[in-house]
């Protein structure tokens, strides 16, 4: 008999899903349960059924695993959804979630366990996107468009949080009103930038933004109207100097980038992140970064002293960010502002020597694949925030005559399902 919402069951759970649910098995139907630890055997109730799949929530845990903690807070907040599990159990989990993605997507096996480092669970996050309802600020809970306190996550700073709530305040006694906001902040959280989202039909006032700005102590503030035109206040872009990004490898230079822009979020895991992508790349040969961003690891490269390197970015405000951040090492690092395809379909020169790839969650699209392998570099360094679109471009390369040579975990988003990971492969 097929699993009905509402029913109340109960399971033995079995092993992390991707997303941050737990899975279990009631006569032969796989149940994905929130608020669950592997090994627990809890009271679930069904939320909803779709296909062969069931959907249940934790009403009560009857078998407790030792890895549970006590969490503060509302446990379905964004970013929350590990908060119940002990910090070490889940990197482990985030470690067996990118195998199974290998295993069961990629058909790639993999002869041990991927390790994950750790970060600090408290005040990491330099990078949110926040919302707004009834001049409240805040995170959606999981599945809805309910606000939650982004403040009781503890993802973001205090100082963070009350800075957008006061500058959203600000400009809602002004006669501004924001629907969402764009919250960036350096490694060192003494820049702060806020890009503003109006509400449908809300005015933009210069003199309300400065307001904004100075009230809650920004670097600076940014709002784009309806019509296109950018309204800036203060200076809307936060920097990183290079030294501070490659832990001293690099001593001068800065990366700079506007709220707009793309940038990995973790302030004390990036420095690592970084070294560890340099690391895997060799010394000699011609370098191609696709999906380069505001220029993270090709300018890092660049500022180590390798030449022919290229970047290739196709998001607007990263591209403009990408072309500044290049500018001091022009001799070195070229930049092509374009899609990925546009750039490898139009470039059919002898192939780089190696290829960074850090796509976005949907991973690389099968034309932009076909032309990475058929380039024949000899190693391929692949960054990603999403394990199954990796292990899916992972068997594409290795059908291509690559091998997977090194995998590690890199736990950017602490007490959430998320994981980064990075591949190095091989011909």
């Amino acid at each position: 008999m097929s699993l009905q919402p509402s029913q109340e069951i109960e399971l033995q759970i079995e092993k992390p899903a991707a997303g941050g649910r737990m899975i279990a098995r009631y006569e032969r139907q796989v149940v994905l349960v929130l608020g669950a630890i592997p090994g627990e055997r809890v009271l679930a109730r069904i939320s909803r059924v779709e296909r062969q799949v069931a959907f249940g929530d934790v009403l009560e845990v009857l078998e407790p695993s030792p890895d549970r903690r006590e969490m503060g807070g509302d446990p379905r907040c964004g970013g929350c959804l590990y908060a119940h599990v002990s910090y070490g159990r889940g990197l482990e989990l985030k470690g067996e979630v990118i195998a199974d993605a290998f295993a069961r997507l990629g058909r790639i096996p993999l002869p041990s366990p991927v390790p994950v480092d750790a970060s600090p669970d408290r005040g990491y996050r330099m990078r949110a996107r926040l919302h707004v309802r009834s001049g409240r600020v805040g995170f959606y809970r999981e599945g809805t468009h309910e606000l939650c306190d982004a403040a009781g996550t503890g993802q973001l700073s205090d100082e963070a949080v009350n800075a957008a709530q006061t500058a959203t305040t600000h400009l809602a006694e002004r006669g501004t009103a924001v629907s969402s906001l764009e919250l960036t902040e350096n490694m060192a959280a003494d820049q702060r930038v806020l890009q503003i989202t109006a509400s449908p039909g809300t005015e933009l006032e210069d003199a309300a933004l400065d307001g904004a700005a100075a009230a809650a102590a920004l670097s600076g503030l940014s709002a784009r109207s309806e019509n296109g035109r950018l309204h800036t206040s203060g200076v809307p872009i936060v920097s990183d100097s290079l030294d501070s990004l490659t832990a001293g490898r690099v001593v001068s230079g800065a990366l700079e980038r506007h709220a707009e822009s793309f940038f990995q979020a973790n302030r004390f895991l990036l420095p690592s992140l970084v070294q560890t992508v340099l690391d895997a790349v060799p010394a000699d040969g011609d370098l191609l970064d696709l999906y380069a961003g505001v220029g993270l690891f090709s300018v890092a490269l660049a500022a180590t002293g390798r030449t022919r390197v290229t970047a290739v970015e196709g998001d607007r405000s990263s591209g403009k960010d990408l072309q500044r951040n290049a500018a001091p090492y022009a001799g070195a690092l070229r930049v092509s502002i374009g899609s990925v395809e546009e750039y490898l379909t139009r470039r059919r020169a002898p192939g780089p020597a190696t290829i960074i790839v850090d796509p976005p969650r949907t991973g690389i699209s099968r034309e932009a694949m076909q032309a990475v392998v058929a380039r024949g570099a000899h190693r391929v360094v692949y960054v990603s925030c999403d394990p199954a679109t990796m292990a899916r471009d992972a068997r594409r390369l290795l059908d291509g005559g690559y091998r997977l040579t090194s995998l590690r975990g890199f736990d950017l988003f602490p007490n959430t399902p998320h994981v980064e990971a990075m591949g190095v492969f091989d011909r």
